[in-house]
Protein backbone atom coordinates (compact mmCIF):
# COMPACT_ATOMS: atom_id res chain seq x y z
CA UNK A 1 0.00 0.00 0.00
CA UNK A 2 2.39 3.00 -1.33
CA UNK A 3 -0.61 5.29 -2.63
CA UNK A 4 -4.48 5.61 -3.19
CA UNK A 5 -7.38 4.65 -1.15
CA UNK A 6 -9.90 4.94 -3.73
CA UNK A 7 -13.04 2.88 -4.89
CA UNK A 8 -14.34 2.56 -1.36
CA UNK A 9 -17.13 -0.23 -0.38
CA UNK A 10 -18.54 -0.19 2.78
CA UNK A 11 -19.53 -3.86 4.97
CA UNK A 12 -20.62 -4.45 8.10
CA UNK A 13 -18.95 -6.68 10.31
CA UNK A 14 -20.56 -6.43 13.98
CA UNK A 15 -23.03 -3.34 15.39
CA UNK A 16 -21.06 0.06 14.07
CA UNK A 17 -18.06 -1.98 13.22
CA UNK A 18 -18.04 -1.65 8.78
CA UNK A 19 -15.10 -3.29 6.90
CA UNK A 20 -13.71 -0.49 4.19
CA UNK A 21 -12.84 -2.09 1.34
CA UNK A 22 -10.55 0.28 -0.94
CA UNK A 23 -8.36 -0.36 -4.06
CA UNK A 24 -4.29 0.77 -3.33
CA UNK A 25 -1.18 0.78 -5.70
CA UNK A 26 2.05 -0.41 -5.43
CA UNK A 27 5.54 1.14 -5.99
CA UNK A 28 4.88 0.19 -9.75
CA UNK A 29 1.46 1.80 -9.57
CA UNK A 30 -0.43 -1.67 -9.97
CA UNK A 31 -3.81 -1.74 -7.80
CA UNK A 32 -4.59 -4.13 -5.31
CA UNK A 33 -7.44 -4.73 -3.05
CA UNK A 34 -7.21 -4.03 1.08
CA UNK A 35 -9.53 -2.79 3.63
CA UNK A 36 -9.21 -1.06 7.12
CA UNK A 37 -12.08 -1.71 10.03
CA UNK A 38 -13.24 1.49 11.08
CA UNK A 39 -15.96 2.60 13.95
CA UNK A 40 -18.27 4.64 11.84
CA UNK A 41 -19.25 6.60 15.64
CA UNK A 42 -15.75 6.98 15.15
CA UNK A 43 -14.65 6.79 11.66
CA UNK A 44 -10.98 8.38 11.71
CA UNK A 45 -9.71 5.43 14.22
CA UNK A 46 -8.63 2.75 12.60
CA UNK A 47 -9.27 -0.43 14.42
CA UNK A 48 -7.62 -3.10 12.07
CA UNK A 49 -6.15 -3.33 8.31
CA UNK A 50 -5.51 -5.71 5.90
CA UNK A 51 -2.28 -8.11 6.50
CA UNK A 52 -2.33 -9.03 3.04
CA UNK A 53 -4.24 -8.13 -0.13
CA UNK A 54 -7.82 -9.34 -0.47
CA UNK A 55 -7.41 -9.21 -4.37
CA UNK A 56 -4.12 -9.64 -6.16
CA UNK A 57 -3.08 -9.14 -9.95
CA UNK A 58 -3.15 -11.93 -11.92
CA UNK A 59 -0.30 -13.77 -13.92
CA UNK A 60 1.51 -12.24 -16.92
CA UNK A 61 -0.78 -11.91 -19.82
CA UNK A 62 -4.08 -12.38 -17.84
CA UNK A 63 -6.62 -9.54 -18.26
CA UNK A 64 -6.00 -8.46 -14.88
CA UNK A 65 -1.79 -8.52 -15.05
CA UNK A 66 -1.93 -4.49 -14.45
CA UNK A 67 -4.08 -4.67 -11.52
CA UNK A 68 -7.14 -5.15 -9.90
CA UNK A 69 -9.74 -2.70 -8.70
CA UNK A 70 -12.71 -2.34 -6.02
CA UNK A 71 -16.20 -1.96 -8.28
CA UNK A 72 -18.62 -3.27 -5.67
CA UNK A 73 -19.51 -6.02 -3.02
CA UNK A 74 -22.93 -7.86 -3.63
CA UNK A 75 -24.41 -10.84 -1.45
CA UNK A 76 -25.78 -13.69 -3.10
CA UNK A 77 -27.33 -16.12 -0.58
CA UNK A 78 -24.76 -16.98 1.85
CA UNK A 79 -22.10 -15.58 -0.21
CA UNK A 80 -20.13 -12.44 -1.31
CA UNK A 81 -19.29 -11.68 -4.60
CA UNK A 82 -16.87 -9.10 -5.20
CA UNK A 83 -16.86 -7.52 -8.63
CA UNK A 84 -13.68 -6.08 -10.09
CA UNK A 85 -12.17 -4.20 -13.07
CA UNK A 86 -8.91 -5.95 -14.12
CA UNK A 87 -6.50 -3.74 -15.58
CA UNK A 88 -4.14 -4.14 -18.54
CA UNK A 89 -2.06 -1.40 -19.87
CA UNK A 90 -1.97 -1.15 -23.54
CA UNK A 91 0.36 0.18 -26.73
CA UNK A 92 -1.64 2.17 -28.80
CA UNK A 93 -4.55 2.78 -26.41
CA UNK A 94 -3.44 3.87 -22.65
CA UNK A 95 -5.32 0.81 -21.01
CA UNK A 96 -7.97 -2.33 -21.97
CA UNK A 97 -10.28 -3.01 -19.36
CA UNK A 98 -12.42 -5.68 -18.28
CA UNK A 99 -14.72 -7.22 -15.75
CA UNK A 100 -13.80 -10.31 -13.43
CA UNK A 101 -15.38 -11.93 -10.39
CA UNK A 102 -14.39 -13.10 -7.31
CA UNK A 103 -16.67 -14.60 -4.64
CA UNK A 104 -16.13 -15.71 -1.00
CA UNK A 105 -18.33 -18.61 0.47
CA UNK A 106 -18.98 -16.76 4.22
CA UNK A 107 -18.97 -14.04 5.91
CA UNK A 108 -14.85 -14.83 6.99
CA UNK A 109 -13.70 -16.59 3.92
CA UNK A 110 -11.19 -15.61 1.35
CA UNK A 111 -12.28 -14.46 -2.04
CA UNK A 112 -11.27 -16.85 -5.17
CA UNK A 113 -11.40 -15.37 -8.67
CA UNK A 114 -14.32 -17.46 -10.35
CA UNK A 115 -11.67 -17.23 -13.75
CA UNK A 116 -8.80 -16.66 -15.29
CA UNK A 117 -10.60 -14.81 -17.66
CA UNK A 118 -12.80 -11.50 -17.32
CA UNK A 119 -16.78 -12.62 -16.68
CA UNK A 120 -17.37 -9.60 -19.20
CA UNK A 121 -15.17 -8.20 -21.85
CA UNK A 122 -14.96 -6.34 -24.95
CA UNK A 123 -17.86 -7.30 -27.52
CA UNK A 124 -19.64 -6.08 -30.10
CA UNK A 125 -21.83 -4.19 -27.77
CA UNK A 126 -18.70 -2.62 -25.88
CA UNK A 127 -15.67 -2.66 -28.34
CA UNK A 128 -13.10 -0.83 -26.51
CA UNK A 129 -13.25 -1.23 -22.87
CA UNK A 130 -15.47 -1.77 -19.82
CA UNK A 131 -15.37 -0.16 -16.53
CA UNK A 132 -16.73 -0.37 -12.73
CA UNK A 133 -19.76 -2.13 -12.54
CA UNK A 134 -22.78 -1.84 -9.99
CA UNK A 135 -24.75 -5.33 -9.30
CA UNK A 136 -28.22 -4.97 -7.62
CA UNK A 137 -29.19 -8.46 -6.88
CA UNK A 138 -33.58 -8.49 -6.94
CA UNK A 139 -34.09 -11.50 -5.56
CA UNK A 140 -32.34 -13.73 -7.60
CA UNK A 141 -32.68 -10.95 -10.60
CA UNK A 142 -29.34 -9.25 -11.28
CA UNK A 143 -28.90 -5.84 -12.85
CA UNK A 144 -26.06 -4.08 -13.52
CA UNK A 145 -24.53 -0.66 -14.70
CA UNK A 146 -20.90 -0.35 -15.91
CA UNK A 147 -18.64 1.84 -17.59
CA UNK A 148 -18.55 1.59 -21.64
CA UNK A 149 -15.94 3.19 -24.06
CA UNK A 150 -17.52 4.95 -26.84
CA UNK A 151 -14.57 5.98 -28.49
CA UNK A 152 -10.79 6.51 -27.85
CA UNK A 153 -8.82 9.70 -29.24
CA UNK A 154 -6.03 11.66 -28.96
CA UNK A 155 -7.00 13.04 -25.84
CA UNK A 156 -8.88 11.25 -22.88
CA UNK A 157 -11.39 13.95 -23.55
CA UNK A 158 -12.05 12.25 -26.21
CA UNK A 159 -12.87 8.40 -25.36
CA UNK A 160 -16.73 9.47 -24.44
CA UNK A 161 -17.03 6.77 -21.81
CA UNK A 162 -20.87 5.88 -20.47
CA UNK A 163 -23.09 4.25 -18.38
CA UNK A 164 -24.94 0.94 -20.13
CA UNK A 165 -26.99 -1.73 -18.54
CA UNK A 166 -26.43 -6.01 -18.50
CA UNK A 167 -28.99 -8.27 -16.38
CA UNK A 168 -28.18 -11.72 -15.31
CA UNK A 169 -29.89 -14.66 -14.10
CA UNK A 170 -27.21 -15.44 -11.65
CA UNK A 171 -24.84 -12.47 -11.10
CA UNK A 172 -22.29 -14.50 -13.58
CA UNK A 173 -23.50 -14.83 -17.04
CA UNK A 174 -24.82 -11.45 -18.18
CA UNK A 175 -26.90 -10.28 -20.94
CA UNK A 176 -26.31 -6.39 -22.70
CA UNK A 177 -27.79 -5.06 -26.03
CA UNK A 178 -25.01 -1.81 -25.96
CA UNK A 179 -27.65 0.54 -25.04
CA UNK A 180 -26.68 3.77 -23.10
CA UNK A 181 -28.22 3.77 -19.94
CA UNK A 182 -27.35 7.31 -18.37
CA UNK A 183 -26.08 9.65 -21.01
CA UNK A 184 -24.33 13.73 -21.12
CA UNK A 185 -26.19 16.28 -20.22
CA UNK A 186 -23.57 18.50 -22.47
CA UNK A 187 -20.55 19.02 -24.01
CA UNK A 188 -18.43 19.50 -21.25
CA UNK A 189 -18.73 15.55 -20.10
CA UNK A 190 -16.47 13.31 -21.61
CA UNK A 191 -16.59 10.49 -18.60
CA UNK A 192 -19.17 8.48 -15.99
CA UNK A 193 -18.38 5.58 -13.97
CA UNK A 194 -18.62 3.81 -10.58
CA UNK A 195 -22.49 3.77 -9.97
CA UNK A 196 -24.47 2.50 -6.85
CA UNK A 197 -27.93 1.19 -7.21
CA UNK A 198 -30.64 1.07 -4.33
CA UNK A 199 -34.44 0.62 -5.01
CA UNK A 200 -36.84 2.70 -2.95
CA UNK A 201 -40.10 1.77 -2.94
CA UNK A 202 -40.47 1.12 -7.10
CA UNK A 203 -38.07 3.25 -7.62
CA UNK A 204 -34.76 2.99 -8.80
CA UNK A 205 -32.07 5.50 -7.84
CA UNK A 206 -28.34 5.85 -8.61
CA UNK A 207 -24.92 8.20 -7.16
CA UNK A 208 -22.55 7.96 -9.88
CA UNK A 209 -19.11 9.63 -11.00
CA UNK A 210 -19.52 12.09 -13.92
CA UNK A 211 -16.18 14.30 -15.06
CA UNK A 212 -16.23 17.49 -17.41
CA UNK A 213 -13.06 19.66 -16.15
CA UNK A 214 -13.39 17.43 -12.78
CA UNK A 215 -15.03 14.75 -11.18
CA UNK A 216 -18.48 15.72 -9.53
CA UNK A 217 -20.96 13.22 -7.78
CA UNK A 218 -24.35 12.91 -10.06
CA UNK A 219 -27.71 11.44 -9.47
CA UNK A 220 -30.34 9.60 -11.78
CA UNK A 221 -34.01 7.95 -11.26
CA UNK A 222 -35.51 4.78 -13.15
CA UNK A 223 -38.50 2.56 -13.24
CA UNK A 224 -36.93 0.17 -15.09
CA UNK A 225 -33.32 0.25 -14.12
CA UNK A 226 -32.77 0.20 -18.11
CA UNK A 227 -33.66 3.80 -18.61
CA UNK A 228 -32.58 6.66 -16.33
CA UNK A 229 -33.09 10.26 -15.80
CA UNK A 230 -30.51 12.62 -14.50
CA UNK A 231 -31.37 14.98 -11.65
CA UNK A 232 -27.89 15.69 -10.45
CA UNK A 233 -29.34 18.40 -8.69
CA UNK A 234 -30.50 16.41 -6.29
CA UNK A 235 -27.04 14.22 -5.21
CA UNK A 236 -26.60 15.95 -2.11
CA UNK A 237 -22.97 17.03 -2.23
CA UNK A 238 -20.56 19.30 -3.56
CA UNK A 239 -16.56 19.43 -3.16
CA UNK A 240 -15.69 21.29 0.15
CA UNK A 241 -14.25 24.49 -0.16
CA UNK A 242 -10.88 23.38 0.66
CA UNK A 243 -8.78 20.51 2.08
CA UNK A 244 -8.84 16.58 0.66
CA UNK A 245 -12.06 17.07 -1.33
CA UNK A 246 -12.05 20.22 -2.67
CA UNK A 247 -10.99 19.52 -6.18
CA UNK A 248 -12.78 16.63 -6.90
CA UNK A 249 -15.51 14.31 -5.52
CA UNK A 250 -16.38 10.78 -6.90
CA UNK A 251 -16.99 7.05 -6.55
CA UNK A 252 -19.63 6.75 -3.95
CA UNK A 253 -20.91 4.12 -2.21
CA UNK A 254 -24.26 3.95 0.20
CA UNK A 255 -25.16 2.33 2.75
CA UNK A 256 -27.21 2.65 6.04
CA UNK A 257 -27.16 1.61 9.69
CA UNK A 258 -29.55 2.56 12.15
CA UNK A 259 -31.81 4.03 10.08
CA UNK A 260 -29.27 6.10 8.75
CA UNK A 261 -27.46 6.56 5.35
CA UNK A 262 -23.81 6.98 4.61
CA UNK A 263 -21.97 7.18 1.87
CA UNK A 264 -18.35 6.88 1.32
CA UNK A 265 -16.42 8.46 -1.52
CA UNK A 266 -13.23 9.53 -2.49
CA UNK A 267 -11.99 13.56 -3.39
CA UNK A 268 -9.26 14.57 -4.77
CA UNK A 269 -6.99 12.93 -7.74
CA UNK A 270 -9.16 9.43 -7.66
CA UNK A 271 -8.66 8.37 -3.89
CA UNK A 272 -4.41 9.79 -3.70
CA UNK A 273 -6.08 11.78 -0.89
CA UNK A 274 -8.29 8.93 0.39
CA UNK A 275 -11.88 8.45 0.92
CA UNK A 276 -13.91 10.35 3.46
CA UNK A 277 -17.95 9.10 5.37
CA UNK A 278 -20.84 11.55 4.61
CA UNK A 279 -23.99 11.41 6.48
CA UNK A 280 -27.54 12.26 4.75
CA UNK A 281 -29.21 14.79 6.42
Amino acid sequence: MKTHASNPVAEQRRGSIFRFYFSTRDAGQRSRIGYVDCDILDPTKVLGISADPVLEPGQLGLFDDSGTSLACITRVGGRRFLYYLGWNLGVTVPWRNAIGLAIADGDDAPFRKVSLAPIMDRSDEDPFSLSYPFVLNEGGRFHMLYGSNMSWGARQEEMAHLLKYAESDDGICWRRDGRVAIGFKDSSEYAMSRPCIWKDGERYKVLFSYRGPAYRIGYAESDDCREWVRRDELAGIDPSPSGWDSESIEYPNLFSHEGRTYMVYNGNRYGLTGFGLAVAE
